[in-house]
């Protein structure tokens, strides 16, 4: 049965980073949201939700934090490539994946959005093209904490019946630096700000059970990772090209 966006109630992990931010402009409206992060969340002119302070590597309080919830959009993570694993993966992307996806099944939510990363399968060689059933190979430790938590995503669908969708996110908003003669090598995984809130509200609202991925970058010209089947799965109809893209 699909979600609807009328009166749902959504945990938004991560809401004070940057993706988190342009979810909350361009589409919080239409949720009863409960912003959470371990970072100040400043909320806007005219934004109304629920803030809280949540450290995701805290299973009690990630079960507090989904108590009442119907949709988890799980982005909290250290983002970085050169993240090391026990200075930050551990508690953040692994403990912290695994937090999130216990408390939701806990909790009795629907559905687990996760911000996984095209870095899960940043190891292939250069110029081959993903699908969304293409096996993660990451050339980072990030990309196998991303990875990782596809992994958990799977397991609590099989084992618990959570409906939950990977997304894998280009370079958000990062364009290429010269526009004019833009470099295939940054344009190919661009995506902006209303492509990737409009997949993530499609994730919300489409009707899924099980486990998926899909790939969240813009309608780029020569495109880095496959869309059509994220296009079939769940109707994404990005509007931005990064080889377009002047920032």
């Amino acid at each position: 049965m699909p979600h609807t966006t009328a009166g749902q109630t959504v945990l938004l992990t991560g809401a004070a980073g940057n993706i988190g931010r342009a979810f909350r402009r361009l589409a919080g409206e239409r949720y009863q949201l409960r912003l959470a992060d371990t970072k100040p969340i400043h909320l806007g002119k005219n934004e109304h939700a629920a803030t809280i302070a949540l450290d995701v590597a805290d299973l009690a309080a990630c079960r507090e934090a989904c108590r009442g919830i119907d949709t988890v959009i799980h982005l909290a993570a250290d983002p970085s490539p050169e993240a090391g694993f026990y200075e930050s993966l551990l508690e953040n992307n692994v403990k912290g994946v695994y937090n999130v996806y216990r408390a939701a099944a806990d909790q009795g939510v629907g559905r687990v959005i996760f911000a996984s990363s095209v870095h899960t399968c940043g190891g292939y060689p250069a110029g081959f093209q993903p699908h969304t059933d293409t096996a993660p190979r990451p050339p980072n430790l990030y990309g196998a904490s991303k990875a990782f938590g596809e992994a958990i995503g799977s397991v609590f669908a099989a084992q618990e019946g959570l409906t939950s969708v990977a997304i894998r996110i280009g370079a958000f908003e990062h364009g290429p630096k010269d526009p004019a003669h833009p470099d295939p090598s940054e344009a190919a995984f661009f995506v902006s700000a209303r492509d990737l809130v409009q997949l993530i509200e499609r994730c919300v609202t489409a009707d899924l059970t099980g486990f998926h991925v899909v790939h969240g970058l813009s309608n780029n010209r020569l495109p880095a990772f496959d869309i059509s089947s994220t296009r079939a799965l769940v109707g994404y109809e990005p509007q931005d090209d990064g080889f377009a893209y002047h920032g």
